[in-house]
């Protein structure tokens, strides 16, 4: 077993409202009137109120190429992910020369080294830290990236781990493609990034850990939808693929993955006390309701985080995870399922618990 122990969201301080972002990002994308109509639909029934991006949103009409694009990735994303890492472990007691695995998610850049390597130096990281940078798992990576740091730690019992997301999805919006997937994108995506630290049962101990305890976690890939979701990669950077399918897709399977994992520890969906669903959009959040036979307040702070924020992409469970904590969710004793979805279409479910009062972990 490990331990989740605290999550750092960080946001860029760029801030509008959905209004704006609409006013300012049509022009850029259309000129068809038609179109343009659209786009103001799709924007306006995202569930979105506001979004932070990584630049001031006057200067987007001037990104023109992948390579001023990725190169701002590698920035930014490097500042917001110093940030997180650096406040999560404060908030968790430890100190950079603590940490010896860092896993690093992100699906909207790229970069040799990749960030993970970036943030020893910046943050004073040993320099035998073990890494794990990662690409295109999509917003299903804060999820896994929970499951993959609670693997490595069920091997490593004493170690200190960190998962860091990274996702500047403003970066990526294509100008002059008035693709239907491209207008839904270009109105549910906003910035952002965060950090987890978690720990190994011996080092819980030892440190006397009160966060949440990971019971169990349930990784699958669904057939036939690799159309569903994803990335077209070329001259231009990062073209999304966003099949009209995909809130089909999550409603057929998420209810079925879920007891799966539940059954393996002797609980079903009665007894979960909080959600934690990815941001994935309105008719995502939907779609897995009424899998679940939910009722719409089960997913409250996923709606609140996708109307303060957007879809973060990967960060974006993990913003939700953080609201959680915040509000001492779960009561002690109770469980947890997070979960999210990705490229495949793939899906990643992790159950969480609340150490009972009294018990070390």
């Amino acid at each position: 077993m490990s331990h989740l122990v605290t999550v750092a969201p960080v946001l860029p301080e760029h801030r509008y409202d959905q209004s704006e972002i609409t006013a300012t990002i049509g022009p850029l994308l259309t000129s068809n009137p038609a179109r343009r109509a659209v786009l103001d639909r799709f924007h306006a029934a995202s569930g979105v109120s506001t979004r932070h991006l990584a630049l001031p949103l006057e200067k987007y009409a001037g990104l023109t190429s992948f390579d001023q694009t990725n190169d701002l990735f590698v920035a930014i994303g490097s500042e917001l992910a110093e940030r997180a890492v650096s406040q999560a472990l404060a908030s968790a007691g430890l100190a950079p020369a603590d940490v010896d695995f860092v896993l690093f998610t992100s699906v909207t850049g790229v970069s040799a080294p990749s960030i993970d390597a970036l943030l020893v130096g910046r943050l004073g990281l040993r320099p035998d830290v073990k890494r794990l940078p990662s690409f295109g798992l999509g917003c299903v990576g804060g999820a896994a990236g929970i499951a993959r740091v609670h693997d490595y730690l069920v091997g490593h019992p004493r170690d200190v781990a960190v998962l860091v997301s990274v996702e500047l999805c403003s970066l990526t919006v294509q100008h002059g493609d008035d693709s239907t997937a491209n207008l839904v994108s270009s109105g549910i995506f906003g910035d952002g990034a965060a950090a987890v630290v978690m720990v190994g049962d011996e080092r819980a101990a030892s440190m006397d850990a009160r966060g949440l305890q990971l019971v169990g976690t349930r990784s699958v890939i669904y057939p036939d939808s690799t159309g569903a979701l994803g990335w077209d990669i070329g001259g231009s950077g990062f073209r999304i693929v966003l099949g009209a399918g995909l809130a089909d897709v999550v409603e057929q399977h998420i209810g079925d993955d879920v007891q799966a994992l539940l059954a393996q520890h002797g609980a079903v969906p009665a007894d979960v006390t909080t959600w934690i669903a990815h941001a994935g959009g309105p008719r995502i959040l939907e779609a897995a309701e009424h899998a679940l036979s939910l009722p719409p307040a089960a997913f409250a702070r996923s709606r609140a985080s996708l109307a303060r924020v957007g879809n973060l992409s990967s960060a974006s469970v993990l913003h939700i995870l953080a609201d959680v904590l915040a509000d001492a969710s779960p009561a002690p004793g109770e469980l947890a399922v997070l979960f999210a979805f990705g490229p495949g279409v793939s899906a990643e479910v992790v159950l969480l618990r609340r150490p009972a009062t009294g018990v070390r972990p």
